[in-house]
């Protein structure tokens, strides 16, 4: 994991300057560590780190981002990890199994493509007959894929070919090892800037979020947001909120700046970071404003295997505001 550390002074002054502070900075927890995945919502993490937004709410506020969802599984099931952006069909499940994980909102409206060299697959009916490189095999990605291949009755004839990581799915793209690829921001930015100072040029030949609004009757792909366990502060969550809305737009407005902040703990460029920012659909809603498209998008992945989602659909409890 790699974090990006927030520190600020303790205030130390007499009774009276104390009370002369605002009542949650005087109650600020001793710590705020926030978790995300090496994809588009953790930029929005990152800049509310950086901007110095949650300083009010805990002395020391990090960010810590996880390389793979076994990683996260890991951090929620010993308590590691409260706070984490998560893709919400795992925070459905974990929550229907039991953990008392619970979603605060939903920060992207789905980042995914499948990138092929320009020219060479025209939309998804273009993808019968090839192979498909597939990180992360019967997780979020792999399940959302499935629903659109089974929809238009592509199942049968894309074959998936799983990978270990999105960088192991991009190297085999980029060396012509594979035809096309199912990628998630930043990871299909990355493809596109690396090929073309190799000389290659790379499309996102599919948007997996069109797709998925034309089997959904137009609804968004409410496909990662952050979820917290029974053991994070619940009052904080509202302030948290706030400084996440406040953090999409900032990021939105300058997705340079933006990426500059989240590079360290990306580990990635600053120019990958900025250049995926437009196609990661960034967004902070609150899960119960999501609840439609959220219970929409869980009961297409989950159609022909409920357990996907622990067996049904999360109730009231899920939302965590």
């Amino acid at each position: 994991m790699r974090s990006l550390p927030l520190s600020r002074r303790a205030l130390i002054g007499s009774a009276a300057a104390a009370l002369a502070l605002p009542a949650i900075l005087r109650a600020a927890a001793p710590q705020l560590a926030l978790y995300g995945p090496p994809a588009g919502p953790s930029v929005t993490l990152a800049q509310a780190v950086a901007s110095g937004a949650l300083a009010e709410l805990a002395g020391e506020v990090t960010l810590t981002i996880w390389r793979n969802p076994d990683e996260l599984r890991a951090g929620l099931a010993s308590g590691q990890i409260a706070a984490s952006v998560v893709p919400v069909q795992t925070a459905a499940n974990l929550y229907n199994r039991g953990m008392g994980l619970r979603l605060v909102n939903t920060m992207t409206d789905g980042l995914l493509s499948i990138l092929a060299p320009e020219g060479a697959l025209t939309g998804l009916a273009g993808l019968a007959g090839q192979r498909l490189a597939v990180p992360f095999v019967n997780d979020t990605p792999d399940f959302i894929l499935r629903a659109v291949l089974t929809h238009h009755g592509l199942t049968e004839s894309v074959e998936l070919v799983p990978t270990g990581s999105p960088i192991e799915a991009a190297q085999m793209l980029l060396s012509g090892r594979i035809g096309a690829a199912l990628l998630s921001e930043p990871a299909s930015s990355g493809v596109i800037l690396m090929g073309g100072m190799a000389g290659k040029t790379f499309a996102r030949a599919v948007d997996l979020q069109d797709e998925w609004a034309a089997i959904s009757n137009g609804l968004a792909l409410p496909q990662a947001g952050l979820a917290v366990t029974e053991a994070f502060d619940a009052t904080l969550i509202p302030p948290l909120q706030a400084a996440l809305v406040q953090a999409t737009a900032d990021v939105l407005a300058d997705p340079e700046a933006a990426a500059a902040a989240a590079a360290p703990a990306f580990d990635l460029p600053a120019p990958v970071i900025a250049a995926s920012i437009p196609h990661s659909r960034l967004i902070t809603r609150a899960a119960s404003e999501a609840r439609p498209a959220i219970e929409a998008m869980l009961a297409l992945m989950a159609r022909d295997d409920p357990a996907i989602i622990g067996g049904h659909l999360p109730d009231d409890g899920f939302y965590a505001l």
